[in-house]
């Protein structure tokens, strides 16, 4: 079985299809949604709420939103250790990995993984190789608004029709235009925001936070402190989802510091924010040669998309009502099962051809020839363009600029800048060619590019006949199936937790982090009931310990709510 996997910033969801449709598996805690955030303890890894916690907690022990880092080489230290994006991509995906064989009772080893429109070569194949680090066949990278539109069922409409996937996150915005006919759903144009997220209008509210009370600068708190106001920046932003005033409150050194927020004025604290969002909708229709008149039908993806302020600059953006039919939480993770059961031929799927394009400009460096003659180099030659609907094959000549010139090189770029410097080096190929007069030999240069970003470059010398081939299945930062397989091995070490003992440590992890919330004789009370369900937990009676688990799981509700 394939699964479908939607590896997102700020939560990630795993997914199967079954003859009535696809469905959302649940993780070891019962919950859909799974935070993407992991904390490392000695030899064990949590992810997801347990590691929310420990974040809380013990903060220089665990990392967040590093999905917005993907396919770089930043790495982020978890107490004495140091982790890479992907890597900690990878510790999400072997939870959710198994977490669904669990679910299934039967061995999972390949998926299918969603990745925002915009990702570049390097953050897409970065994210194919943590899944191959989870343990995980990728049977195909696919964008977040195709799998969208496969949730959405929009290649299941009758006759031809245009669609517009409006997809903003946790981390990452992005706008795509999709053209069904007939059994062919075309992507059109993409755009986005690899840096535009749910995130980021929690932080204009910390930022308002900050604002009110200046005697807090967030540089020079503490790291803990800082989370914590950050956490309680994001429930005041789902507190508008109730009405058009949220209240944000922060207990600090014994003093509680509430600030009250009016809808009115956070929308214009957002104001920034909502411009961004407005570019790559403007640029998507551009590209696609479209008017807003002639889409047919808006849908909303991605968890930010549920914010009041968010939809109420959606329906002013497009005029129209957007269709939410499908919950923007679960919609791209639904789409990627359908998504692999399509390749698996289930026959309870109508027969649909998809299409992508290809996100950037994939191109070379040449030389230009300035007005008062001699050559400019630096300059940036497009040979397959954004937008393009990938499988796509694009053939550009070059010729020599210099007399007995023996040496070509060709710089594979990909990017939107005229100067190549500007953009990101792919790799390179340096081509021996015959020596001749300057502008009498030349190289056919023809890139071939795939909808698992596999692009094959191939040169041809023009005067010989002879070919050149090389496959870019990234950056140079690539790894061979053999370092892939060593990197697992390194990592095998830390284990994830069996699941009743996750479950135990998030609900001591609640109840420590509710004991430094609180005072005085609450904090008794807590540490009252903390005592009583480790007492539970010594025993290693497993009748016992699940009495206790759901009472103390009760007591922690209560006074969460309060």
């Amino acid at each position: 079985m394939i699964i479908g996997i939607d590896l997102g910033t700020t939560n990630s969801l795993v997914s199967y299809y079954t003859d009535e449709g696809p469905k959302i598996i649940p993780n070891r805690l019962g919950k859909k949604l799974t935070p993407s955030i992991v904390s490392v303890d000695g030899e064990q890894i949590y992810v997801g709420e347990t590691a929310r916690e420990r974040m809380l907690l013990y903060p220089n022990t665990a990392a967040s939103v590093f999905k917005r880092t993907m396919g770089t080489d930043k790495k982020y230290r978890l107490g004495d250790q140091f982790f890479t994006s992907e890597e900690l991509s990878s510790f999400v995906l072997r939870s959710l990995k198994e977490d669904a064989e669990v679910y299934l009772g039967e061995p999972v080893t390949e998926a299918v993984i969603s990745v925002p429109a915009y990702f570049n070569d390097a953050r897409r194949k970065a994210t194919k190789r943590a899944g191959e680090l989870a343990g995980l066949k990728v049977e195909r990278i696919i964008s977040e608004p195709t799998a969208a539109a496969i949730a959405y069922g929009l290649y299941e409409c009758e006759g031809d029709a245009k669609f517009l996937v409006f997809d903003l996150g946790g981390g990452t915005f992005d706008v795509s235009i999709l053209e069904l006919s007939g059994p062919i759903l075309e992507v059109r144009a993409v755009a986005g925001d690899n840096f535009l997220g749910g995130e980021d209008f929690t932080n204009v509210l910390e930022d308002m936070f900050y604002e009110k009370f200046d005697q807090f600068q967030k540089d020079k708190l503490d790291v803990k402190t800082a989370r914590y106001i950050h956490k309680q920046a994001d429930l005041c932003k789902m507190g508008f989802e109730d009405g058009r005033v949220s209240t944000m409150s922060c207990t600090i050194d014994d003093e509680v510091y509430e600030m009250e927020v009016e809808l009115t004025d956070y929308e214009k604290k957002c104001e920034d924010l909502l411009e961004r969002i407005r570019i790559p909708v403007k640029k998507s229709l551009t590209d696609s040669r479209l008017r807003l008149s002639e889409i047919d039908k808006v849908v909303l993806v991605g968890g930010a998309t549920k914010l009041s302020v968010v939809r109420r600059f959606v329906g002013k953006l497009f005029r129209t009502l957007p269709d939410t039919t499908v919950n923007p939480d679960e919609a791209i993770a639904l789409g990627a099962a359908v998504q692999g059961a399509m390749k698996e031929r289930k026959d309870s799927i109508r027969e649909v051809i998809l299409t992508d394009v290809c996100p950037f400009t994939l191109g070379t460096e040449v030389s230009v020839e300035r007005e008062n003659g001699g050559y400019e180099s630096g300059h940036f030659c497009p040979i397959i363009e954004r937008n393009t609907v990938i499988p796509a094959s694009r053939t550009e000549t070059l010729y020599t600029i210099r007399d007995n010139q023996s040496v070509v090189c060709v710089n594979v770029l990909q990017g939107e800048s005229r100067f190549a410097s500007n953009n990101l080096l792919l790799g390179e190929l340096n081509v021996d060619i015959p020596k001749a007069p300057k502008g009498q030999e030349s190289i056919d240069v023809t890139y071939t590019y795939d909808v698992n970003s596999i692009l094959e470059v191939q040169v041809k010398i023009n005067s010989t006949g002879r070919i050149i081939k090389q496959i870019l299945k990234g950056q140079q930062v690539d790894m061979t199936d053999e370092e892939i397989a060593a990197r697992m091995e390194e990592l095998a070490y830390l284990k994830i937790p069996p699941r009743e003992q996750e479950e135990n440590k998030l609900l001591l992890l609640r109840g420590e982090r509710l004991y430094e919330e609180h005072l005085g004789n609450d904090r008794l009370v807590i540490e009252h009931a903390l005592r009583k369900f480790e007492a539970a937990l010594n025993t290693q009676e497993p009748t016992k310990i699940e009495a206790a688990r759901t009472d103390f799981r009760e007591f922690l509700e209560a006074w969460e709510d309060l």
